[in-house]
């Protein structure tokens, strides 16, 4: 079996028929793979989140990370382009849901796909998608840490969004969530809050919450980086998408 893969920047299709970039990797083989949609935190289409899709197509899947911030600063560093982004409060949901769906568009007009797709995101990009898998057709969904499913942004913080922890009775897909113990945003009552409406939606959800981690501990380039939850949390997700994505 050949560990070959291709990652290149690439043209999508997105919300309202724009064109956006979006970064693309694939393992190189004649095998049927299934796609995930990496959905970039606030910082930014930035090398970190590049390097996640990638290493999605290392163990075997289809993926792309969508540039949700295209719009504000086209060719701007990932640092102007969030600045750009967070001065017009965040990506507006609707726009969110319909970039996601081209990017899922894109993965199932490859060669190499099997049909399936789902999505997974971190901190802003962890809510974005929960969003997405309550808006369109999914297969499976992560949610790592994602801030304000439930719950508003406090004061000083960039984001126009509001709760969407009612849009629970409309997730398409089963749900996995990683969280940190030590967390504000989500906090632990604000995730048993999403679970309970989870359970009363009669949802399929998988949820761990990890002691002594906060925030952001799947990165590896910040001082939160917990390297134990971080590597636990990645042997449940290749558990999940192996279940859910296998052709």
């Amino acid at each position: 079996m050949s560990d070959a893969m291709r990652a290149e920047t690439v043209r999508i299709t997105g919300h309202g028929g724009d064109d956006i970039e979006a970064s693309l990797a694939h393992p190189l083989d004649d095998a049927r793979h299934g796609g995930v949609v990496v959905i970039h935190h606030m910082p930014g289409y930035d090398a970190a989140t590049k390097e996640i899709t990638r290493k999605f197509a290392a163990n075997g899947y289809l993926a792309i990370c969508p540039n949700l911030y295209s719009r504000e600063a086209p060719g701007a560093s990932p640092d102007d382009a969030a600045a750009a982004a967070r001065a017009n409060g965040g990506v507006p949901d609707e726009r969110l849901v319909g970039d996601v769906a081209g990017a899922v568009a894109a993965l199932k007009a490859l060669p190499g796909s099997n049909g399936k797709a789902a999505t997974i995101g971190y901190c802003s990009g962890g809510r974005q998608s929960f969003l997405a898998a309550c808006s369109l057709p999914l297969d499976a969904a992560v949610d790592c840490y994602g801030a304000f499913v439930v719950g508003t942004p406090p004061e000083g913080v960039p984001l126009k969004v509001g709760p969407i922890v009612h849009l629970a009775k409309d997730l398409s897909c089963p749900l996995l969530g990683l969280f940190g113990a030590e967390d504000k945003y989500p906090s632990p009552e604000q995730v048993a809050e999403l679970e309970q409406a989870l359970k009363e939606s009669g949802k399929s959800y998988e949820f761990h919450t990890y002691d002594g981690a906060g925030h952001a501990f799947f990165a590896p380039d910040r001082p939160s980086y917990r390297p134990e939850a971080a590597n636990d949390g990645w042997q449940r997700i290749w558990a999940f998408f192996g279940q859910h994505l296998a052709s």
